[in-house]
């Protein structure tokens, strides 16, 4: 499938996933997360894609937001139909079997920082900018900032971004645990891939079933996310690639893992 407003390719079994609105800043408008759930669609069922980067385009911004153009003349139905596009696909990403980074190469604000947090792991160039900035404009965070934002950084923290509206660097997203790396940013696309070809060297299936338990663990209490653990980790035994690492560790080798 061809996409207007992103960029899908291929580096071996990387897939790099860019926002390209440049003019915009990468803003999210309708027709950008509507391709955006069709590109994660078309990966969910690429099993020869192990992890994915997720990035925009140019050196200035990851997303800077919604589309505030298309936004300003919404009627509350409009309003409330462009918030539930956004939360089902970056549900969407949120829950794709395979791994997910954020390269968050710039302004990463509103839905840019929300659709940065429904990514597995993020990493940011030092020149990265993370916000909530909806209330200095009327609005609330309508792309899941209000529900994300505590789980990964806690109420506290998550309450006064969210109140305020301000915006912090990357060095401060990091010490807040937003981010796990900061990179300067010619580098920053090469610490990604690196990232994900080491996701992509371990045991596929095993990758998968891991962030399956993370993501429903996390919303359940510990009994029974631990009973999930369980679940996932008793068919791990029924793989190949479990016989196969097993006994390369025992040979002293390095697993020639098959995904299955």
């Amino acid at each position: 499938m061809e996409y207007t407003n992103l960029l899908l390719q291929h580096q071996g079994n990387i897939a790099v996933l860019t926002i390209n609105r440049p003019k915009a800043l990468n803003a999210l408008n309708s027709d950008t997360l509507s391709e955006l759930s069709a590109a994660l669609d078309e990966l969910g069922r690429d099993s020869s894609v192990k992890a994915v980067i997720v990035t925009g385009s140019g050196e200035k911004a990851f997303i800077a937001g919604a589309d505030i153009s298309q936004m300003k003349d919404f009627s509350p139905l409009e309003g409330r139909r462009f918030a539930q596009l956004g939360h089902a696909t970056f549900r969407k990403l949120e829950l794709l079997p395979q791994p997910v980074i954020a390269a968050v190469n710039g302004f990463a604000l509103g839905g840019g920082c929300e659709l940065s947090m429904a990514c597995d792991i993020r990493i940011a160039s030092e020149n990265a900018k993370f916000g909530q900035p909806e209330v200095t404009l009327g609005l609330t965070a309508g792309f899941g900032g209000t529900q994300r934002l505590p789980r990964l950084v806690g109420t506290g923290l998550a309450s006064e971004l969210l109140f305020t509206g301000d915006i912090i660097d990357a060095q401060e997203a990091y010490r807040i645990g937003l981010v796990n790396k900061v990179y300067p940013l010619e580098s920053l696309m090469e610490e990604a891939l690196k990232l994900a070809q080491r996701i992509a060297g371990r045991a596929p299936v095993a990758v998968q079933l891991t962030k399956s338990a993370i993501q429903r663990g996390i919303n359940l209490d510990l009994d029974s996310a631990q009973a999930y653990e369980a679940e996932v980790f008793g068919l791990t035994m029924s793989t190949s690639d479990r016989t196969e690492g097993c006994t390369a560790f025992v040979e002293k080798r390095k697993p020639n893992f098959e995904g299955r």
